[in-house]
């Protein structure tokens, strides 16, 4: 994207076009990434046994953990970045964009090494037990020991090819990887393919990203002249200045995760003790639910570089429309999502698995958990908007209400109260009382640039 075009983008463009430009191919980059998620657990399903659907889901918080990495070079780095291109300093960008791309590869390698080396007691702290461990193993085998940096550095290098403006592209890379993963799941799940099970799911998914992340390399070569990111070694510059700039969103947004893999690590672990028809139950009301939760957190992520762009340029009233926008356009759709999961909750379930004791768990879990979707949503443009204008400690603040003051003792409480049921409540009891304070924190930050 040349420079003229971003300015149009960022400072000309009508504010309805401008979010459609960069949010819609964001969102719908989470949507493929969600239905590829739902894949494996469809795929996984038709083989018509419980234990390989609890690894898929008990493996999951371990998958979640890399968008610890994930938000502390993606998002940290891409907040960076845009801020950079609203002060018009090209140079600052270039060498943001180097040290995100080369801190992400170290950390997937870190990361697979230590799963690796640590597998046995990471496999009890999940909650596999003599049962489930063995197709948990396999699993892991490719999504992580294998594919943890493929899988870190495509979702990292999409944050920063999106930072300038160009969703499209960044949408492009990571939905390529979804549709291979998507084809090449029943090749190697299923009894007329390999039938690896749980394993083949897992293989898949290593494959796929190492083939989004192909798609990046390509396309920045190609777009070398034309593009202010950049991955030469050349540019790598551990800069005070870069490095505190990316850690300040960055490691709050990355506690954030590792406070969710906390919070699902503790959820599956309950779970657990009910069997594992309730840990495949929980684990596909979990997927079915993301999908709405996906679209709101794409969204809240797609309107981040201009949100950035337009705070650090100075042209406040045009950051507060478009947050406002936001509000108004996504807030009721969710409402009509989450009373739409109510209502056909069972079918949506047996989707994924033809069995009674499943749907019955299932729906009740899902029915309890869709009530958080309209609420989540104002959680996650606030913390989008906190991570857009470099306000890391908030994010923080956000992130230890949710989990550590809010949703994990909601899990202890509830499931006292209601024994397995009570789980699937203890988020929409967190969202509620961070909804309030999304709105409050919000207008505060309305109020303060008004008067800049």
């Amino acid at each position: 994207m040349e420079e003229n075009e971003k300015i149009l983008l960022f400072e000309k463009m009508p504010i309805p076009r401008a979010i459609a430009k960069l949010a819609i191919p964001t969102i719908l980059s989470s949507l493929v990434m969600v239905i590829y998620n739902l894949a494996d657990t469809y795929f996984v399903g038709m083989l018509g046994d419980p234990v390989q659907n609890a690894a898929v889901t008990l493996a999951y918080p371990v998958l979640l953990a890399f968008n610890a990495v994930n938000n502390l070079f993606g998002v940290g780095t891409s907040s960076m970045m845009s801020r950079s291109l609203g002060r018009k300093d090209y140079e600052t960008v270039r060498q943001s964009s180097a040290f995100g791309f080369y801190c992400s590869l170290f950390s997937g390698i870190v990361f697979s090494f230590l799963c690796t080396v640590f597998k046995t007691p990471l496999l009890t702290a999940l909650g596999a037990d003599e049962v489930t461990r063995a197709a948990t193993d396999s699993y892991l085998l490719w999504t992580v020991t294998c594919g943890a940096a493929p899988s870190i550095l495509n979702v990292v290098m999409a944050y920063m090819v999106r930072s300038e403006g160009a969703s499209l592209h960044a949408s492009i890379g990571t939905m390529s990887g979804c549709f291979l993963n998507m084809i090449l799941d029943p090749v190697f799940i299923l009894p007329w393919g390999l039938d690896m099970g749980a394993a083949g799911a897992g293989l898949a998914t290593f494959l796929s990203n190492c083939f989004a992340c192909g798609y990046f390399f390509v396309l920045l070569y190609w777009k070398r002249k034309h593009t202010f990111v950049s991955i030469s070694p050349k540019k790598l510059k551990f800069q005070r200045f870069i490095v505190l700039g990316v850690c300040a969103v960055g490691i709050p947004a990355s506690i954030q995760n590792l406070l969710n893999v906390t919070g699902m690590t503790i959820l599956n672990n309950f779970t657990s003790g009910y069997g594992a028809d309730a840990v495949a139950s929980m684990g596909i009301a979990q997927k079915v639910n993301t999908v709405p939760f996906q679209i709101a957190l794409g969204f809240s992520q797609g309107i981040m570089p201009l949100v950035s762009y337009t705070y650090a340029s100075g042209n406040h009233k045009r950051m507060k429309d478009t947050i406002l926008f936001a509000v108004k356009l996504m807030l009721p759709a969710m409402v009509a999502v989450t009373a739409g999961y109510y209502i056909w909750a069972d079918g949506l379930i047996a989707l994924f698995m033809d069995n009674e004791v499943i749907i019955g768990y299932g729906t009740k879990f899902l029915r309890a958990m869709c009530l958080a979707q309209p609420l989540i949503y104002m959680d996650f443009l606030a913390v989008g908007v906190f991570q857009a204008l470099g306000m890391g400690k908030n994010a923080l603040i956000f992130a230890i209400m949710r989990k550590i003051i809010l949703e994990i003792p909601a899990l202890f409480i509830l499931n006292r109260l209601y024994p397995l049921y009570g789980l699937a409540y203890a988020q929409p009891a967190a969202e509620f009382v961070l909804t309030i304070a999304a709105v409050v924190m919000l207008k505060r930050i309305f109020e303060r640039n008004q008067k800049s």
